[in-house]
């Protein structure tokens, strides 16, 4: 039991300081999580932190909650999941109240306006990795399916401008057919 614990604070530690370390938005914090729980922890494989990256895009809801309740879950069940969210949650509820209570100060300051278009930066670095991370991923599958996918989505969500939640709707359909295909062959062998 002390050992669970023992997981169940670091969990809890970690998300609680990703969480208000990260500025500007999931695709961060995920790629954040993918360093700590794949490489730093091993908690997690890289195939996983994958599956949950597309779970927690797929899903309604902020993608930071949305991959905590399943890092969480993974880890150490229902008590991991509300640990985790915990941790996610409470940074960026404590730092809104307190922005919430000096807005007009923060909006006004040419200090803070320049720190956050400099944060502006590191953040397209940080979700360009993972932009990189992800299409290196898809490419060692060495699936054309897949590949071919992932440059029918980007072309249609960056130069059509085809709604995000259309191409993953898209994908997820042509993934349970292929899926189904797979399957169908693998009976028709062992029959």
């Amino acid at each position: 039991m002390k050992k669970e614990n023992h997981k169940l604070w670091i969990l809890f530690k970690s998300m609680f300081v990703l969480s208000a370390c990260t500025f500007g938005g999931g695709f961060v914090i995920v790629s954040l999580m993918k360093k700590k729980y794949v490489e730093e922890l091993e908690w997690l494989e890289e195939d996983e932190m994958l599956d949950v990256t597309a779970i927690t895009q797929s899903a309604p809801g902020p993608l930071p909650v949305n991959a905590s309740v399943i890092i969480g879950y993974r880890l150490s069940g229902i008590v991991g999941s509300l640990i985790a969210v915990a941790g996610t949650i409470l940074p960026p509820m404590i730092i809104i109240s307190i922005i919430s209570l000096f807005y007009e100060q923060f909006r006004t300051n040419p200090y803070i306006a320049t720190a956050l278009q400099v944060m502006r930066a590191g953040v397209a670095a940080v979700i360009f990795d993972v932009v990189i991370n992800l299409a290196g991923n898809v490419l060692k599958t060495k699936r054309i399916l897949y590949i071919v996918m992932m440059i029918v989505a980007f072309v249609a969500t960056y130069l059509l401008d085809v709604s995000a939640m259309i191409v993953i709707l898209c994908c997820l359909g042509i993934g349970l057919a292929d899926l189904a295909i797979t399957l169908r062959k693998k009976k028709g062998m062992t029959v």
